[in-house]
């Protein structure tokens, strides 16, 4: 009796890590996919421990769903459109893995860092064991964390690509108008013609919107307001001007052009005297002890011997 209770045990932790094993490598093997306006879908995956959990969101959801979280939801549901996720992940979805990454891979986590603490022999193990509590708090904060800063970093990503993007789309706009075409068919003739990006995902939005019935200007702003990027709002306040105005939009197009171009090159040369700053750390701490070490080394390591 006492050598089959430790068996049984063995036995069913094997049968646990193995499905855990067999689960996540089905999970990690899962792509998920965006449906953009016009219907094609693109490839866009969520963090490894979101698909690992989101089988669970389901039973927490409703509870997010109550009107005491209405304007919760409603910030995180335009950062989440923003971002990219529009129909891949819902706010009641994000709040839910706020709750259960701690629950339980938080849990998991510290429980493991617990056991293999206990293991460690001598003083090492008892200093360690502690601050056992300080390592669970710390395990257990950053996996409340992770959700909030995974999301502020895809946003980031993709205002910046669209950021990147935005000088040379104007360009092709205004050579498009410039040649004939108008607004909305230059706009067509660039989202078939270029590589899917974030710009061209919003730009596809825009396109269908206008054609279920919005205004232009509707449309531009609506784009504004999702996007939450300074340059996109600029452009679009400025055409919508020129449509109410009755201004060419071939030459408010060639302005924004110009100052885009301009801000790019005044974000390059900010950045580049920002790099000796940046560099300073890394050389301090990294290359000036390596070149001492290869210099001084030798002699110290012959002084020693002498001793």
């Amino acid at each position: 009796m006492d050598v089959l209770i430790p068996t049984l045990l063995s036995v069913l932790w094997a049968v646990f890590f193995g499905f855990a094993a067999w689960y996540s490598a089905q999970i990690v093997r899962q792509v998920t996919y965006v449906t953009l306006a016009d219907g094609r879908r693109e490839e866009r995956l969520l963090p490894f421990m979101f698909r690992l959990l989101l089988p669970l969101a389901p039973n927490l959801g409703p509870f997010f769903s109550r009107p005491s979280f209405e304007k919760i939801n409603t910030q995180l549901t335009r950062k989440i459109v923003a971002a990219g996720y529009s129909g891949l992940l819902t706010s009641e979805e994000f709040l839910t893995m706020r709750v259960l990454l701690p629950l339980v891979l938080g849990v998991l986590s510290v429980a493991a860092l617990w056991a293999g603490i206990t293991l460690v022999p001598g003083r090492a193990g008892l200093a360690l064991q502690g601050h056992q509590t300080t390592f669970g708090v710390v395990i257990l904060l950053w996996f409340y964390a992770y959700p909030g800063l995974w999301l502020r970093q895809v946003l980031r990503t993709r205002q910046r690509r669209i950021q990147r993007a935005l000088p040379f789309v104007l360009d092709l706009l205004t050579l498009s108008v410039e040649a004939g075409l108008d607004f909305m068919n230059a706009m067509q003739r660039i989202v078939e013609k270029r590589k899917m990006d974030p710009l061209g995902e919003e730009f596809v939005r825009v396109l269908r919107e206008i054609q279920l019935g919005k205004t232009r200007r509707v449309a531009l702003r609506d784009m504004s307001e999702r996007v939450d990027q300074a340059e996109i709002r600029t452009v679009v306040n400025a055409l919508v001007q020129a449509d109410e105005l009755g201004v060419g939009i071939a030459q408010i197009l060639r302005i924004q052009a110009d100052q885009m171009r301009q801000r790019r090159f005044e974000r390059a040369e900010k950045l580049a005297n920002e790099a000796p700053v940046k560099m300073l750390f890394p050389l301090v701490a990294f290359i000036f002890p390596a070149v001492f070490l290869i210099l001084l080394g030798p002699i110290f390591l012959q002084i020693f011997r002498q001793i």
